[in-house]
């Protein structure tokens, strides 16, 4: 007589158990997942002092604007500060450094020193003396309102001695602008 239980019937059984759980769980349909929750950065509003200049280019003058940030830091802040000073002044009498629809410089903060890289375009610009003092001072007194030392330029990512008549080669402190 033959044993119905031997090892081997009880092993392929087990096999055969196994396989037809296996075929089960793989043609099961797996769960929907639930989609991620998107969140929105909310945006937080900042009253900033931007600067411009007068018709006459032979002073600064300040205009407190609001910015929308996602972010609080530095860095965020003085890149918004210069997309508002950019786009130009709100009041009249006052005169935008660039002309409107000129791309705002990056700005690039390591630890109390600003590094502004302006683009290619502000190089053609052909400003006097005066014209590229208030550019370049308009800039640096908007970004050294709240805080920092000093100010660094780069045209379109190379450092440059001169943007025509100034000298780059120096960063601009709050006293180069001071007399503006």
């Amino acid at each position: 007589m033959r044993r119905v239980l031997s090892l081997f019937n009880v092993l392929c059984a087990a096999l055969l158990a196994v396989a037809v759980l296996a075929s089960q769980a793989v043609q099961r349909v797996p769960p929907t997942p639930e989609p991620p929750a998107l969140q929105l950065a909310e945006r937080s509003v900042l009253s900033v002092k931007v600067y411009f200049t007068d018709p006459q280019v032979q002073r600064v003058l300040p205009e407190t604007r609001t910015i929308q940030v996602t972010q609080r830091n530095p860095a965020a802040v003085a890149q918004a500060s210069l997309a508002v000073w950019a786009a130009g002044p709100a009041q009249s009498g006052h005169l935008g450094a660039v002309p409107r629809g000129t791309a705002a410089p990056k700005v690039y903060l390591r630890g109390t020193h600003y590094f502004v890289d302006l683009p290619a375009a502000y190089g053609n610009l052909r400003y006097g003396t005066s014209g590229e003092r208030m550019l370049l001072c308009t800039i640096t007194r908007t970004l050294l309102e709240t805080r920092g030392q000093d100010v660094t330029f780069v045209l379109n990512g190379q450092p440059v001695e001169t943007l025509g008549h100034m000298d780059l080669r120096e960063p601009f402190t709050r006293q180069d602008c001071a007399d503006q």
